[in-house]
């Protein structure tokens, strides 16, 4: 590609790298306890050929067995500087976000130096209804459709992009432990209900 006609990442004006691993990865916690957490953060972290990330897209398609999601928002990385949101659709779903730089180095736009890959693109804020939740939270990242869903750039001036189909998404779940209160209660129920029984 021509010297400082780099990437304009929402554009989508990128090369297809060959036989190259872009990826997505999510970094949750393993177990949340209601006792002390009201929320916590899910990390989305991709990773591609090059030396940065110049933008992407990826929506969430979550499964809330536990019924703890009340909400979630997110906020992308410092190093960001073109994004969409649109929102939080319930379930532990999110619908896409896009996140972006431009990158011309010629014209005074190099890459961030929060944007060397593998490069933290963002982070969920997971709101929890609290009480008695009980059970499992899966985030699985997705593909949210568009002409391109992970690009990346290096120190040559190339660029390389995927489009949704030829991306590893990564997924996480995070397991949610009801407070000691709402145990006993649970507990509780369970011999009153098999007092009955006898």
């Amino acid at each position: 590609m021509k010297k400082g006609i780099a990437l304009a990442a929402v554009a989508g004006l990128a090369t297809v790298a060959s036989a190259q691993d872009f990826s997505y990865t999510v970094v949750a916690p393993a177990t949340v306890d209601t006792r002390t957490a009201t929320s916590f953060t899910v990390t989305v972290i991709a990773s591609g050929p090059g030396t940065h990330i110049a933008g992407g897209s990826f929506a969430v398609d979550g499964t809330d067995d536990a019924g703890a999601v009340s909400g979630m928002s997110w906020a992308a990385a410092g190093w960001s500087s073109i994004n969409t949101d649109n929102g939080y659709l319930g379930n532990a779903d999110y619908d896409q976000v896009i996140f972006g730089q431009l990158i011309l180095p010629d014209f005074g736009f190099p890459p961030d130096p929060g944007s060397v890959l593998p490069a933290t693109v963002g982070t969920f804020t997971v709101s929890l209804t609290g009480g008695g939740a009980n059970g499992t939270v899966l985030f699985q990242l997705a593909d949210a459709g568009g002409d391109f869903a992970l690009e990346t750039f290096n120190d040559d001036d190339d660029s390389f992009a995927r489009d949704g189909g030829a991306i590893n998404y990564g997924g996480s779940t995070t397991r949610v432990i009801p407070a000691p209160a709402s145990l006993a209660l649970m507990g509780l129920g369970g011999l009153i209900a098999g007092r009955r029984r006898r």
